[in-house]
């Protein structure tokens, strides 16, 4: 079964977007997603900061 997430304080920076969300233990987290269509890129970061570094960074593959 999959994790629903809800974000807040979406913020998109080219195809990836930021965004904030409280996990299941109650801390509050970051993920950055690319949008792009066979990408897959997606990781989660405790620091609201590493998360778009990572979106300003990234480089699609596909």
């Amino acid at each position: 079964m999959s994790v629903y997430r809800r974000f807040r304080n979406r913020l998109r920076i080219g195809p990836v977007e930021v965004g904030t969300y409280y996990d299941g233990r109650g801390r509050e987290m970051h993920t950055a997603a690319c949008t792009a269509p066979r990408c897959g890129f997606s990781a989660d970061y405790h620091d609201r900061s590493a998360a778009e570094l990572a979106a300003r960074t990234h480089r699609c593959s596909a």
